[in-house]
């Protein structure tokens, strides 16, 4: 396997961009995909999953090269070295990569590999974590999965088409897709493809979103004619889905902080045919007040720590900070107060985070039916999924009801 010396600037580029002045990799690797017009489709995948395979190792290839933060152009050169050894690639005898001690990368990584936090590349705070909230064997599984390469799963959009011809569509194509058992609205791709250039996407068919994701509005039990409120709906992956469950009939608003976020939204809904949906931001109390004890269904998607999500977000490991956990626990506690208040008797709420830590979790549901409001409330079931179990991302969702 030979390296390509434009293919392999542009990741050290981008390397520097994530590591070095602290840019989100998505944003990073969207940007580095568009540098050169003549790239085919074997050029775009090698950046694209080489620079997401070197923010997930971060700290292992690091380690390797000895090297540290923050590091300069040599190193970074020099932790790509490890990563093309390690890959197997035949080392060209570029300046840069001189002297690459083979032999001693391949011996490092066998003992590094003993050692979990090194294996599976996170910071010591996150491991400690790990292991005092699921226990040592089932977080070391859980840190395993989601160190595997997320798979591309779609969401049919059901007020446009159905899954068996949205799946004939893409096989023409040549995009094959399979079902999901127990996912009514979920196709997943064979082999990852750019699905966003195609003319189904472009006509609002489906959405790119995990088979975890996909449970939660089906968990809410949303139907067409009924008010519901989605509460963080930032770009609306789930607001969407519970469109199209709603069959665009009865009113769904979709509340955030961030009025970016909502127009993000508007454009999908626009593109989704989803036009049943009302579209609030949260800049003052008012907004909440004004729909108390009014809708029959609320999800409160709530802001978490996202350690559920770790393969489709690798650079999350290097962002996340232990006072940030601490901090989010807090406002989890405040918005399930807060935004609670919103079902009326008899209606129903989803809390839901894509984080496997069960202070997040299982812990703030049991504290929130012990508050004033949360005792009008009847826990009515919940449901944990985890990557090293499903496959797909980790996600937490309880099923509350508000007493008549």
């Amino acid at each position: 396997m030979r390296l390509h010396r434009n293919l392999v600037y542009t990741t050290i580029d981008s390397l520097n961009a994530i590591f070095n002045e602290g840019e989100y990799a998505d944003k990073v690797v969207a940007r580095a995909l568009k540098k050169d017009k003549r790239w085919g489709s074997s050029d775009r995948k090698f950046v694209a999953e080489t620079i997401y395979e070197i923010v997930r190792w971060k700290r292992l290839y690091a380690e390797i090269a000895e090297v540290k933060e923050p590091y300069n152009r040599e190193d970074l050169w020099r932790m790509f070295a490890v990563w093309a050894v390690l890959r197997g690639y035949t080392i060209p005898d570029w300046r840069q990569l001189e002297g690459t001690p083979e032999r001693k990368i391949k011996g490092r990584f066998d003992e590094l590999s003993k050692i979990r936090k090194m294996r599976e590349s996170i910071p010591d705070w996150m491991d400690e974590i790990g292991i005092n909230e699921l226990g040592e064997e089932l977080w070391t599984k859980e840190i395993a999965a989601q160190n595997k390469q997320a798979q591309v799963i779609l969401r049919v959009n059901t007020l446009n088409t159905t899954k068996e011809k949205l799946r004939s569509i893409l096989m023409d194509l040549n995009i094959e897709t399979d079902f999901l058992p127990n996912q009514p609205d979920a196709l997943v791709l064979k082999e990852r493809a750019n699905v966003f250039l195609t003319d189904a996407f472009k006509q609002g068919l489906f959405e790119v979103q995990d088979a975890s994701s996909q449970l939660v509005a089906a968990f809410l039990d949303v139907q067409p004619g009924m008010r519901v409120v989605d509460t963080c709906a930032g770009a609306g992956g789930k607001t969407l889905h519970m469109a199209s469950l709603m069959q665009n009939k009865g009113q769904l608003i979709a509340m955030d902080l961030y009025e970016s976020k909502l127009k993000q939204l508007k454009l999908r809904a626009k593109r989704n045919g989803a036009f049943n949906i009302e579209y609030r931001i949260i800049d003052t109390t008012k907004v909440i007040k004004k729909l108390h004890e009014k809708a029959d269904r609320v999800l409160i998607d709530a802001p978490c720590s996202g350690l559920g999500v770790l393969k489709r977000n690798p650079d999350a490991k290097w962002k996340l900070q232990p006072e940030f956990i601490d901090n989010i626990r807090k406002v989890q506690a405040e918005v399930l107060e807060n935004y609670s208040k919103i079902v009326k008797p008899g209606g129903k709420l989803v809390y839901a985070t894509c984080s496997v830590l069960p202070s997040e979790n299982q812990e703030q549901i049991k504290k929130f039916l012990t508050t004033e409001i949360g005792k009008s409330f009847t826990f009515i079931k919940d449901s944990k999924v985890l990557a090293s179990e499903s496959g797909f991302d980790g996600f937490y969702m309880a099923l509350l009801e508000r007493k008549q």
